[in-house]
């Protein structure tokens, strides 16, 4: 079992910037990819970015390439989104995932059904 907390949402203006954290405890053989999505109303969950937590190797999806950063601090068991340039359209609830080894090539572990585990997620709100 994998227990996942986020925390660091929060309101922001167009422009600014947050940092995201996602607590991780439990079987970390259950934790070797993790990663971060996100659910606006109305929408599909959409796949950020993940981490290969074993060398810390990270991929992005496009949509947020180069303005988000995923990272990790293994002696706390956390792994962080950096997001900068926050546009009204990143508005949405941010969940953090985590899976052990197992199929899936690099762009389907953006994909919400890779995971097995999940977060109770943080809203972000970014307003004009």
């Amino acid at each position: 079992q994998v227990q996942l907390v986020e925390s660091g949402g929060g309101s922001v203006q167009a422009g600014g910037s947050l940092r995201l954290s996602c607590a991780a405890s439990g079987d970390i053989s259950s934790r070797v990819y993790m990663a971060w999505f996100r659910q606006a109303p109305g929408k599909q969950r959409e796949g950020l970015a993940y981490m290969y937590t074993r060398t810390g190797t990270p991929t992005y999806a496009s949509s947020v390439s180069g303005r988000f950063s995923i990272s990790q601090d293994n002696a706390k068991n956390t792994v962080y989104l950096q997001m900068n340039g926050l546009k009204p359209e990143d508005t949405a609830t941010y969940y953090c995932a985590a899976r052990g080894f197992g199929p899936g090539g690099i762009w389907q572990l953006l994909s919400p059904l890779q995971y097995d585990y999940w977060g109770p997620g943080t809203q972000v709100t970014v307003s004009s």
